[in-house]
């Protein structure tokens, strides 16, 4: 247990330093643009290569993580298989996705200005193709994992996000918001490179494309298929946001934003460090048919995740005002911009434990070879009941409703989970 902790430390340490770069972004945004047309086109445009990136990166490699203990071939050969897999997948959908831009984004943000679409337009053309490099990144640090680089994996994180401010901010001199539609692919090919360049000189596999029939690739992809619908379940979470938001008046789309990442800052590191030490080791314990361990990290887990999440929230939620200050009130986000987020803010902190918990208790569903039902369990909370609550209190409440949406579903899905989960394993 002292060991893992240490390693989750690090992890932690190193995974706060690139989630700062990372919420500095925002911070920059913020001050050059506020909560106006632009900052809303920014995160427009980010919303679909984002979506794509976490779902079908993270499902891909969360399959591939569950299949590789217990493949019966030879590993390289079904390492060389897999890449080649994730990086046919990857190009497909971005090529799609580039070829329908115009359909795909009038269809997601109907309600934008036609000068916030083509702002939005010209990013997303610049975004999209990074979504190749971004799911075969996901796809090597899960790799890297496997075999105890967990340093090597989120240090990518980290140049990736500073990568990101270091390109973007300056351009936005010379090219406008279009920069961060620069920076997003720049930054992208450095950390698909250093990921590479990584696996590479740790000697663990080749990573030579290598077309042919697999069986284990075939597991992966049906393992990963209701994993992936899973992820877009929650995924779902950003894009209704952004589509509730979009409706409403210049700027509250940006203000959602900033307020439902400042929400996710502190979840999102300790889930990331706790979730990328403990999914590899609970896989291989699943594998063993160890069902003591299993039990033991399932309540370590969620005990360490409430330890450090619940503070951070009742600070955040306490102090909503002056720091949403601090961080954002700067440049073009003034006293006014800080009016609209802080109320927005306040209550996504209340869905901070909620959301770091379903990632941690789906995991073990996804170990227990069970990974359709959580995705069931998704789909009637996020695009249930968040729906029913945002559009039931928006005319009322205005952006507010958007996070109560978050939070009272994100905790139904939650009692759903452990619920299940304790009386189909007894965790």
């Amino acid at each position: 247990m002292n060991k893992m902790l240490k390693i989750i430390g690090t992890v932690a340490i190193i995974n706060i330093v690139a989630r700062l770069f990372g919420f500095l972004r925002e911070m920059v945004i913020s001050n050059q643009f506020g909560t106006s047309a632009a900052a809303d086109a920014i995160a427009a445009a980010y919303t679909i290569p984002n979506f794509i990136y976490l779902v079908v990166g993270g499902g891909l490699t969360t399959a591939f993580i569950s299949v590789y203990h217990s493949s019966k071939t030879d590993k390289a050969l079904f390492v060389r298989r897999m890449f080649t897999s994730v990086l046919m997948s990857a190009t497909t959908i971005t090529v799609l996705a580039i070829l329908f831009a115009q359909p795909l984004l009038r269809l997601a943000f109907k309600d934008m200005s036609v000068e916030q679409f083509d702002m939005t337009f010209s990013l997303f053309m610049w975004m999209m193709p990074s979504t190749v490099i971004l799911v075969l990144s996901t796809w090597l640090s899960g790799l890297l994992n496997l075999n105890d680089k967990f340093k090597l994996s989120s240090v990518a994180i980290l140049v990736y996000n500073a990568a990101f401010v270091i390109i973007s901010a300056p351009l936005v001199a010379f090219y406008g918001p279009t920069a961060y539609g620069i920076g997003a692919l720049l930054s992208a090919l450095l950390m698909g490179l250093f990921l590479f360049v990584g696996v590479k000189r740790s000697k663990l596999y080749s990573l030579k494309p290598m077309l042919g029939k697999s069986e284990d690739v075939r597991r992966v992809w049906v393992i990963a298929l209701p994993i992936l619908l899973g992820g877009a379940s929650m995924q779902f979470y950003a894009f209704i946001q952004r589509i509730a938001a979009s409706g409403m008046s210049e700027g509250y789309m940006s203000a959602v934003n900033y307020a439902s990442k400042l929400s996710n800052f502190p979840q999102a590191i300790m889930i990331t460090a706790v979730t990328t030490v403990i999914y590899p080791l609970l896989s291989k314990k699943q594998g063993e048919g160890d069902n003591e361990s299993i039990k033991k990290l399932y309540k370590k887990g969620l005990l360490l995740l409430a330890a450090l999440i619940i503070p951070a929230t009742a600070i955040a939620f306490f102090f909503a005002e002056p720091l949403v200050r601090l961080i954002f009130e700067r440049g073009n986000f003034g006293p006014d911009s800080t009016m609209i987020t802080t109320p927005i803010f306040r209550i996504f902190t209340l869905s901070m434990f909620f959301l770091a918990a379903n990632t941690y208790v789906t995991r073990f569903y996804y170990a227990k070879g069970n990974s359709m039902l959580p995705v069931i369990f998704s789909l009637i909370s996020v695009l249930g009941i968040n729906i029913l609550v945002i559009y039931a209190l928006i005319d009322s409440m205005g952006a507010v409703a958007i996070a109560y949406g978050t939070v009272i579903s994100s905790a139904i899905n939650l009692v759903m989970l452990m619920v299940y989960a304790r009386l189909k394993w007894r965790l």
